[in-house]
């Protein structure tokens, strides 16, 4: 037998300069391992907790820590840069030495729509054209807290970004007055969509927060000069700009020439097959001097709209949307191509007034020359026969053809003589047949009876305010809204108007009431109570409201209102009515009340509803689409539907917010219809 083979193992170390030593690491774990088995369960679990209690310690402590020695840094930077510079001081420039400067955010810079900025810590003498500013301390990595605006958190010059609850710290450097902050894309997802927040949107600093910036400093009032700074941000503009190129896009590509864009589907939906969109559009287009948009629209009316067609519509939205559009459009321009077309769509609405009571049916069919009432009833909505006055009335102005204007005028005889009113309050349907009000006791300035008080102020303001009855009727009913439909909520005392049914008061607001701050300020814009204006704020501010209690920062359809103190929220909504439909009432209201008073905070609000629109309505590949809930920033659910009156309405009058033009569309020129289109105000007969 071969006896077993001997092994010999020989260890050696190489070393050099270079190399690292090499021990036997693995032979020491193996025997710090045995050591820790030897413990006992007790003595392991005990040191395991002790160590875990130390880690939770530390990561508790450590951001107090962090901004501690962050702020030491920041004010021995300032510190030392302040001692470096201040021996030599310029003329006309008065050092105000904070020790606390460091941990403030440093002044906006200047831009293209701010006056030159205030560096915080000097004092500037008005004392020549050229006054030097202290060098500005080493660029630091500053990040600060989000600012409150719903949804889409605002920046004032250094913020941080905020998508999907999560926040993103941004660098931000200025180096010269009027550099400009690169801006980030945003996306939130939701079920069948991906909606974009696209960088046009990023808002510009409002008014109070460029104050808000700037720490105060040592001043003598008799050496300062006050800083204007405009609140008409060009990036407002150019940004409703975006949103309306946007929404076209989506309508150009996958509805041209049909009523509505689908833009989930990319397909698009027929109500009247009258080009609705379109047509709706055509003014805003011109407001905004989108010139290709607009010739592009034009093209297609000229050679496409026929009105020769076996349909039906419905008077009243055909009367707002497509005559009111060609009129207005026709006086922006002057191109009779849009008049003809008018004068041919007002001729073949006519039959809806042949009725035995002159009370217009609801549908008339413009191929045949027929009209019907709804197949459910014999009733028409008050509003709907009562809102179609202006445009008719200005129509016969423009033809010279009086039957348009009596028609309309005729309605209106007979409802300023109706009984079954409520101190001017009026129900809101009305007989096509008896020409008697019916479903009496209920009172609403919410659908189906809202713009009936809006056209009462309107015509008598397009008439040269001769027409007593109209005003007579419209004073009397804001008497009667005070009186039986005003509330205040009792969280924080918000005024509202709700509804009346049967004597009974439900605490109910439609957001279409929200036209009512913009009416009442018109109103007082000419000669009407004063407190018709102080109401118009009270409930400016309700409707703001609406928007940012919600958590998407957009307004339900409907809102309750709480009248408990003891509740938490003033606005209660309904699971049925948590939809957005794009609408249009509440900026609208906050274009009349900026016009009027000039108050900047009107302009920030209507700010944070376009960005809303763009951060949860947006698509993608074009196109903004109604939301199912606005509870839901998560899943705000898309209705796959852009209303024609996303673009005639609610971004014209974004963009006449946000215009320092106040002759663009002058309000002691022009009224606009229940759908935005402006048409121009009489001149008063000679006395």
């Amino acid at each position: 037998m071969y006896s077993p083979s001997r092994k010999d193992f020989i260890s050696l170390t190489l070393s050099d300069a270079h190399s690292h030593t090499y021990n036997n690491g693995k032979h020491r774990r193996q025997s710090c391992w045995r050591k820790w088995k030897q413990l006992s369960r007790l003595q392991r679990s005990l040191i395991l907790f002790l160590l875990a209690l130390l880690l939770i310690l530390g990561l508790l402590s450590y951001p107090s820590i962090r901004e501690q020695w962050r702020g030491l840094s920041d004010r021995e930077d300032w510190l030392e840069v302040n001692d470096r510079d201040m021996k030599a001081v310029p003329p006309g420039v008065k050092p105000a030495l904070d020790p606390a400067a460091g941990d403030q955010p440093p002044a906006p810079a200047a831009g293209p729509h701010l006056e030159p900025a205030v560096h915080p810590d000097v004092v500037v003498e008005p004392k020549g054209p050229n006054v030097p500013i202290l060098p500005k301390p080493p660029t630091k990595k500053k990040t600060f807290p989000n600012k409150r605006g719903p949804p889409n958190l605002q920046k004032d010059g250094n913020a941080s970004d905020t998508v999907g609850g999560e926040k993103k710290e941004q660098e931000v450097v200025r180096e010269e007055e009027g550099e400009e902050e690169g801006k980030e894309k945003k996306i939130v997802s939701w079920r069948g969509a991906m909606i974009e927040a696209d960088q046009a949107t990023e808002p510009p600093p409002s008014a109070n927060e460029k104050e808000a910036a700037v720490p105060p400093a040592a001043v003598n009032p008799a050496d300062t000069v006050p800083l204007e700074v405009s609140t008409a941000a060009p990036d407002r503009l150019e940004a409703v700009r975006d949103a309306f190129r946007h929404a076209w896009k989506g309508y150009k590509n996958h509805a041209w020439g049909h009523d509505e864009l689908k833009p989930i589907s990319k397909s698009f939906g027929e109500w009247f097959s009258l080009g609705l969109t379109l047509i709706d559009s055509l003014d805003t287009m011109w407001i905004m001097g989108l010139k290709e948009e607009f010739a592009e629209a034009k093209d297609w009316i000229e050679k496409e709209l026929s009105f020769s067609k076996n349909v039906d519509v419905n008077l009243f939205e055909t009367t707002i949307r497509v005559l009111g559009g060609l009129l207005s459009t026709y006086h922006l321009t002057g191109d009779q191509l849009f008049l003809e077309k008018a004068k041919d769509l007002g001729s073949r609405l006519m039959p809806a007034f042949k009725t035995p009571s002159k009370i217009p049916f609801s549908d008339v069919n413009i191929g045949k020359g027929t009209a019907h009432p709804p197949r459910w009833t014999s009733d028409s909505t008050l509003a709907e026969v009562t809102s179609i006055q202006l445009e008719f009335r200005e129509l016969s102005r423009l033809t010279q053809e009086p039957q348009y204007q009596e028609v309309v005028n005729e309605v209106m005889k007979m409802v300023h003589k109706l009984p079954g009113k409520h101190d001017g309050l009026v129900p809101m349907f009305i007989n096509t047949n008896s020409g008697q009000f019916t479903h009496k006791g209920v009172f609403t300035l919410g659908a189906r009876a809202d713009s009936y008080y809006e056209y009462l102020l309107k015509q008598w303001i397009q008439g040269g305010k001769t027409e007593d009855d109209l005003l007579q009727d419209y004073l009397q009913a804001i008497e009667g809204v005070k009186k039986h439909l005003l509330r205040k909520t009792g969280p924080n005392m918000l005024t509202f108007v709700g509804e009346l049914s049967n004597n009974r008061f439900n605490a109910k607001m439609d957001h279409l009431v929200c036209f009512l701050p913009g009416t009442l300020a018109l109103g007082a814009h000419n000669g009407l109570p004063g407190d018709h204006m102080d109401l118009a704020v009270q409930l400016m501010e309700t409707c703001h409201q609406m928007y940012v209690q919600m958590e998407t920062g957009l307004s339900p359809e409907i809102a309750h209102f709480s009248l408990q103190s003891t509740d938490g929220r003033d606005v209660i909504v309904k699971p049925a009515d948590r939809h957005n439909l794009l609408r249009p009432e509440t900026v609208e209201s906050l274009f009349y009340m900026y016009r009027f008073t000039k108050d900047t905070k009107y302009r920030d609000w209507g700010w944070d509803i376009l960005q809303s629109f763009n951060k949860y309505t947006k698509v993608p590949d074009g196109g903004y689409t109604s939301i199912n809930n606005v509870r839901d920033p998560a899943n705000p659910g898309p209705r796959d539907k852009m209303e024609s009156f996303f673009l005639g309405e609610t971004l014209k009058y974004l963009y006449l917010l946000f215009s320092d033009d106040v002759e663009l569309l002058s309000l002691d020129k022009y009224i606009f219809n229940t759908e935005a289109h402006p048409l121009p105000i009489w001149p008063s007969p000679p006395k």
